[in-house]
């Protein structure tokens, strides 16, 4: 049986890996880095501030996932990854939260209402202010909210697994995310002010939805599709 240290030490280490994962499928679904370019282990250590170790682990990890492929003797790039690829993720991400907006809207509290209220108002001033970390942040705590009161743990599970895909650092990045998640998220609240599960599920459908969209705009606009990739995919 592992001692208590050694079990702190290898969940340290798992967490770390977790955190790298997700920075790398962000650089990857930002178009930071694409298909045919090598990531580097140590360049991505130091930017995280870990070993490289984690970062190894968490490249394997996402092998797995069939987001990165290991070319022998050169090293982990990003899998090609496509138009359809990116509306797919964001198709199956806007089912889930759509169902789970619908059932918040069944049962949601006037006290998370007034929550989400506030949250609003808070990313609305960070947009305002391009406060990347702030908009974040707000848009992160507003779904969570909504998530937490349709009392659905494991469509929020499943929810979870696909919304990993979604570049979280890299928001201010991509033009016209930030107002789009003020202006939907209007629409999302409204459902769930009146408690109409239909119109909250069609909101947040929307509302991921068009955060997919504008994702496919932003990587098209940083050449991340060049005429080769477009063959492949017809």
């Amino acid at each position: 049986m592992a001692r208590t240290g050694d079990a702190a030490a290898l969940g340290r280490r798992r967490q770390l890996s977790d955190e790298v994962a997700a920075y790398v499928r962000d650089l990857i679904m930002s178009g930071q880095v694409r298909h045919g370019e090598f990531l580097r282990l140590e360049r991505v250590a130091e930017d995280l501030g870990v070993s490289v170790t984690p970062v190894r682990e968490a490249l394997l990890s996402l092998r797995g996932e069939g987001f990165v492929v290991l070319e022998p003797r050169r090293g982990f790039m990003p899998a090609p990854l496509s138009r359809q690829d990116v509306q797919d993720l964001f198709d199956a991400q806007a089912h889930f939260a759509g169902e789970l907006a619908a059932r918040a809207a069944e049962r949601v509290t006037a006290e998370q209402v007034a929550e989400l209220e506030r949250t609003q108002a808070r990313l609305e001033a960070a947009a305002g202010s391009r406060d990347a970390d702030a908009i974040e942040e707000a848009n992160h705590h507003f779904h969570r909210v909504v998530n937490l009161a349709a009392a659905s743990p494991k469509t929020a599970w499943l929810l979870q697994l696909v919304a990993r895909y979604a570049p979280r650092r890299f928001y201010s990045a991509i033009h016209g995310w930030p107002q789009a998640s003020v202006d939907d998220h209007h629409l999302v609240l409204a459902a769930l002010r009146t408690g109409d599960a239909d119109a909250a599920r069609k909101a947040m459908r929307n509302h991921i939805r068009h955060a997919g969209t504008l994702l496919v705009v932003h990587l098209e606009a940083r050449g991340f599709w060049d005429e080769a990739s477009d063959d492949a995919e017809g």
